[in-house]
């Protein structure tokens, strides 16, 4: 018996059969691949019975009765069918035919790993045989689920080629201990692989890329640009693009848009695209990565930003210098190529971003591919679950959907200045409301029974155990165990799975949709938050603010004092949450609200409304989800800013440096007008030009903004070409242009009109001032 670890799982229909595949790597570093015959299957109510035999009357199939239920308790039957084709024909006339089929939609090896509680690792036992590509081949062996210490192989793949013939120049492949270089050339280059041309290149790279044997291909850009450009070229020169771990040419879906990802088939690889990756929020959010910031995507920026290195050609001219390369100083351009096939690599590294994979994996059974899929993993964690109390969950038939979840709470901010604000936060809130209440798709009720837990919004849910419930306390336990061995990456990517599941039961595409049920979450949220800001006001503290999971409390107390209460309050409303949810609903309470940080000063900006019954003529309203606030770590002072200009990078770094300075200003009780005054002078006099570069992303074809022309579209439509969709450009006296090709001065009039004055008036306003008196008035003016 040996341990591995399932890189791609697959399934294959041969001579009118369905076989699973399994291909991945074992603990002694070979690779290997399963093949094991399944019989795909889907599930109707035993009330359809009759009305299925006779539409499937002259099918090869098989009904047999079970002893499984639906969530409303119907008796349910089997269906098995000679391979998935046949399942799919199938469950697609039961569908016209209105018969409700569950599971229909689950891909056979997503099945077979459900059936056999299979997630990323797993012990073999049988016979094998070796093969040209894969170490280890096994036929039907014996599979059950382990733990494992897998190490996967990583491969970088980048191309060099023309700007404008689209020539191939060479190809970089760099893993642990290997780097090659395949270059076009009929010289000798010393760390180079001569190639005689493209389809020399072609045919070594990919011999090389077969003999080292990698689970994960990454890159960057790697789909989208050098694989679509390598797929094209096989198919010119009639090679087979067989990179995989089988004779099968591997297959690229290409999204025209931003806003889906492109994706590659392999077989029995995963392509990990690096820039993909890093663009992900929940790769985003990871400890390695949280607090990296980066002008834009490009790997120069990114490999800057987390390796403290970079490309060796970087700027507008590379293309140009990469032809000039190619055809003077090959040994360069192998290295250039080398180096960014290794950042990638190192970027991967640094960040933990396979462990990362491999943990979510080991969690939820999805391959390490699909770690964002909160959807497909849910599915994956929950049938299991629900199979194993004799339940089938329904297909999915991603209809058309409209219906929406209410948001939470947030509670009206009250503008001004504030000192020693406790912030209190109920931890993982919408985890503990379905713990708390029970809500569970196998436990939700249409109508209201005697003992049942009824929310605010009128859904009802049975008062036992049920499967969401006991799936986060298992996460939760996992979760406190992996803190304790301060194992930091297993800890994230629970917290994410959990977090994860009320957007899965508040989405419209999950098999589990139910829009009574997933408002049922979010309408106990806001009265939580309603309820908690009402007992600390009971105890004779003020709640300036709330938001969908914590309270803003101010104590009228100094710091020391205010750090206790603090404490205090959050033991307090805790005792009575427990209390509460006993008497009210017969259930143990989860909520648990914890002391998140002190802010030494708060400033909750004020947003410009005109009085409707006051002759004072305008007045402040806060702004939500919006503010800035001093606090302190390891005894240094911080400034924290939410949801303002300071962190969003369509503003220019002008402007985000200009609020942060204003809120230190005001913060230290210092008099800011004579800096707004100053800034505005630096400004109008151009030396912050390099500063008010706007930074914005093409989300689709230039061609398609048709009804508006955005600034950044204007600016894009100057370029050439595209290098990259994030546009850097100027706004100037002839409109907006392209950094690089700046042909007009900066027309500082609208710099300071939409970037400088918005942002000093939200703190003005708290005074009674505005940004055109002070910048254009003679008195004298201060604000202390």
């Amino acid at each position: 018996m040996v341990k591995g670890f399932i890189v791609s799982p697959d399934y294959v229909n041969v001579d009118n059969e369905t076989f699973i595949q399994l291909f991945g790597r074992l603990e002694n570093g070979e690779s290997f691949a399963i093949l094991k015959k399944f019989i795909p299957y889907l599930f109707i109510k035993k009330s359809d019975k009759h009305a299925a035999e006779k539409l499937l009357k002259n099918s090869e199939v098989k009904l047999s009765e079970t002893d499984f239920t639906n969530f409303k308790k119907d008796a349910i039957v089997k269906i098995e069918f000679e391979n998935q084709e046949h399942l799919n024909k199938i469950s697609k006339e039961l569908h016209e035919a209105e018969i409700n089929t569950f599971e229909a939609d689950l891909k056979p090896h997503v099945r077979f790993a459900i059936d056999n509680d299979l997630y990323g690792s797993i012990n073999i036992e049988g016979d094998y045989e070796s093969s040209e590509r894969v170490s280890r081949v096994y036929r039907n062996p014996e599979i059950t689920p382990c733990k494992s210490q897998v190490e996967l192989k990583v491969a970088s793949v980048d191309i060099e080629s023309g700007k404008k013939d689209g020539e191939l120049y060479c190809i970089g492949i760099y893993s642990k201990d290997f780097r090659k270089n395949f270059m076009i050339t009929n010289k000798k280059v010393e760390g180079v692989i001569a190639c005689k041309d493209e389809e020399d290149c072609l045919t070594k790279f990919k011999e090389a890329l077969i003999e080292l044997d990698p689970d994960i291909i990454t890159g960057w850009n790697v789909i989208d640009f050098d694989f679509k450009f390598l797929k094209n070229l096989f198919e010119k020169k009639h090679i087979l693009f067989d990179l995989g771990r089988t004779n099968s040419n591997a297959r690229l879906r290409l999204e025209a848009n931003f806003f889906k990802s492109s994706s590659m088939n392999i077989p029995g690889r995963v392509v990990l695209d690096g820039l993909n990756f890093i663009k992900d929020p929940f790769i985003q959010e990871a400890p390695s990565i949280k607090n990296t910031n980066f002008e834009s995507y490009t790997l120069g920026e990114v490999s800057s930003a987390i390796l403290g290195k970079t490309k060796l050609i970087n700027g507008k001219n590379r293309h140009e210098e990469i032809d000039q390369l190619f055809k003077k100083n090959p040994v360069k351009l192998a290295e250039y190529n080398l180096m960014d096939c290794q950042l990638v690599y190192e970027i991967l590294e640094k960040t933990n971003m396979i462990e990362l994979s491999m943990e979510r994996s080991e969690l939820t059974g999805l391959p390490i591919d699909r770690i964002t899929g909160s959807i497909a993993a849910f599915d994956s964690v929950y049938i299991r679950e629900a199979r194993k109390r004799g339940l089938v969950s329904p297909s999915n038939r991603f209809g058309n959907k409209e219906e929406r979840i209410k948001g939470g709470f947030v509670m009206s901010p009250k503008p001004g200045i504030y000192h020693n604000i406790v912030v209190l936060d109920f931890k993982s809130l919408y985890p503990s409301i379905i713990r708390t209440f029970n809500i569970d798709p196998a436990s939700f009720i249409s109508k209201k029974e005697k003992g049942c837990i009824e929310s605010p919004n009128g859904a009802f849910f049975i008062n036992q155990e049920g499967i969401l419930p006991m799936i986060i306390e298992r996460l939760h336990q996992a979760r406190e165990k992996a803190k304790k061995e301060k194992r930091e990456l297993s800890s994230y990517a629970i917290k994410i799975i959990q977090n994860s599941f009320f957007g899965v039961l508040a989405s419209p595409l999950s098999r589990y949709f139910d829009l009574k049920m997933g408002n049922a979450i979010t309408n106990f949220g806001q009265e939580i938050i309603k309820l908690t800001a009402k007992e600390i006001e009971k105890m004779g503290y003020a709640v300036t603010y709330g938001d969908t999971d914590s309270v803003f409390i101010k104590t009228g107390l100094d710091k020391d004092k205010s750090l206790k209460a603090g404490q205090e309050i959050s033991q307090k409303i805790n005792s009575f949450y427990q209390d509460y949810v006993s008497k009210k609903f017969n259930r143990k309470s989860y909520l648990d609200l914890e002391f998140d940080k002190l802010y030494l000063a708060l400033i909750m900006p004020g947003i410009k409304m005109k009085q409707k019954k006051s002759e004072e003529g305008e007045e402040a309203k806060g702004a939500k989800k919006r503010y800035a606030g001093l606090i302190e770590e390891d005894g240094k002072e911080e400034l924290e800013v939410v949801g303002m200009e300071a962190i969003r990078g369509d503003w220019t770094e002008a402007a985000r440096e200009f609020q942060k300075k204003l809120f230190l200003k005001i913060f230290h009780k210092e008099d800011p007008i004579p800096f707004i005054k100053e800034y505005v002078k630096e400004l109008s006099s151009g030396k912050l030009d390099k500063q008010l570069v706007y930074r914005k992303s093409i989300r689709k074809d230039l061609k398609e903004y048709t009804k508006t022309t955005p600034p950044h579209v204007k600016a894009a439509r100057k370029l050439e070409s595209l290098e990259s969709n994030v546009i850097e450009y100027f706004i100037t006296t002839d409109g907006p242009e392209p950094i690089q090709q700046l042909k007009h001065k900066l027309d500082y009039e609208h710099y300071v009109d939409k970037q400088i004055k918005p942002i000093a008036d939200q703190v003005l306003v708290l005074f009674g001032k505005n940004f055109e008196d002070i910048i254009k008035g003679t008195k004298q003016q201060t604000l202390f």
